[in-house]
């Protein structure tokens, strides 16, 4: 697409290449491309059985072998992501690529999964956690926004663009950027751009911050709100949270479904920024109570409802009842997120990376170094003493 188009905005139309702007179920419009939905949910699945398949096999093919130690180590997401990427270039090169994307669902995929999450978790942790959750979220969020914003000015960077790019690293990434980009009425090309440099941010975290983690010795619980508060996108963060154990994991997306939580108070200060200093004199109608529901991610309520739900149920039949249906929903989680790591792998654009310069990327890269060493220590002061 070429930057010389006439300015679009997001709200006439989603940017080509960011499937995460599409909805999560196809329309009833005649315009839906269902051709390339069909064929491309087919890829998604077909590369998910490959994933899950080494994911199983490797370790055992391997087995008295030097690299038999390491295949017990990598997980599923790891799989995922790279038979994604393979996918990518094979569908790319042969010009398929964009005919297939509405068949990567991405959001739909991540956000069943962690509702299906939500099911393995004690309501007590989400409880006793959301304190401090909503504590770093809030914290973190208006440090790391207030600096990228700053960076980005002192940089050239437009407003419209330096909000987008604010949003996704202070918030949660593509959906955070997709929120903004409506609320900041920005072109097509600079969500398409966004969301293809969080992609590109966060694949190596998915593996860097666990390994730090690691590396550090720090706690389960500081592991998880480490990795929930600093990687961009819902999906890496359970990637990585998975990479580093299931209490680490737990956390890490309780912290993160409470940053997505704030999404939509975030757009409408956007809104009501742009609206009253950045466009005055607009004639667009001020936003109100609809609008912050409309951006409010409703996945975040079926995480606590399926949370809930298991509690409950769990303390009514005996324990090895409930233990065979956690077991049942933490596979069928396991599906839906292998199929979410195929698909952020297919949804990388590279393309879109040159097209803005490095001023952009400076400043989102800082930002993110901000945003681990200030993530690092709200995670350590506030869930230094967390204990399962």
């Amino acid at each position: 697409m070429s930057l010389r188009q006439p300015h679009t905005h997001v709200a006439d139309a989603a940017p080509a290449g960011v499937p995460a702007a599409i909805p999560d179920e196809p329309t009833g419009r005649t315009s839906f491309n269902w051709p390339g939905f069909a064929a491309g949910l087919a890829v998604v699945l077909a590369l998910g059985v490959g994933a899950h398949a080494l994911t199983e096999g490797v370790p055992v093919w391997t087995k008295g072998t030097p690299f038999g130690a390491v295949a017990k180590s990598i997980e599923f997401p790891i799989y995922a992501i790279v038979l994604g990427l393979l996918g990518n270039l094979v569908l790319t090169s042969t010009g398929l690529r964009d005919r297939l994307l509405p068949g990567f669902r991405t959001e739909f995929f991540i956000k069943t999964g962690l509702v299906l999450l939500g099911a393995s978790i004690n309501f007590a942790v989400i409880v006793r956690a959301a304190g401090p959750a909503i504590a770093q979220a809030v914290l973190l969020i208006t440090f790391v926004f207030f600096f990228t914003w700053w960076v980005a000015g002192r940089l050239g960077v437009e407003d419209r663009l330096r909000a987008l790019l604010s949003s996704a690293v202070s918030i949660c990434g593509v959906s955070a950027a997709i929120a903004a980009a409506g609320a900041v009425k920005a072109k097509k090309e600079d969500l398409a751009y966004t969301a293809s440099l969080v992609i590109v941010f966060a694949l190596p975290a998915i593996f860097l911050v666990p390994w730090l983690a690691g590396l550090l010795g720090l706690s389960d619980a500081v592991t998880g709100a480490w990795i929930g508060g600093n990687i961009d996108t819902t999906a890496a963060v359970t990637a990585a949270g998975t990479l580093a154990g299931e209490q680490p994991l737990q956390i890490a997306t309780i912290v993160k479904v409470t940053q997505n939580a704030l999404l939509g108070v975030a757009a409408i200060l956007l809104t009501l920024y742009f609206t009253l200093r950045v466009d005055r004199g607009s004639s667009e109608q001020r936003p109100g109570a609809a609008a912050v529901w409309q951006r409010f991610p409703k996945f975040v309520l079926g995480f606590l409802a399926a949370s809930v739900i298991a509690t409950i149920y769990s303390a009514s039949v005996p324990a090895a009842v409930s233990s065979a249906t956690v077991g049942v929903a933490n596979d069928l989680r396991t599906w839906f997120l292998i199929f979410a790591f195929i698909s952020i792998g297919l949804e990388f654009n590279a393309a879109s990376i040159r097209r803005f310069g490095w001023r952009p990327v400076a400043a989102f890269g800082a930002a993110t170094v901000a945003n681990l060493v200030i993530g690092l220590g709200l995670s350590l002061l506030l869930f230094g003493s967390f204990v399962f």
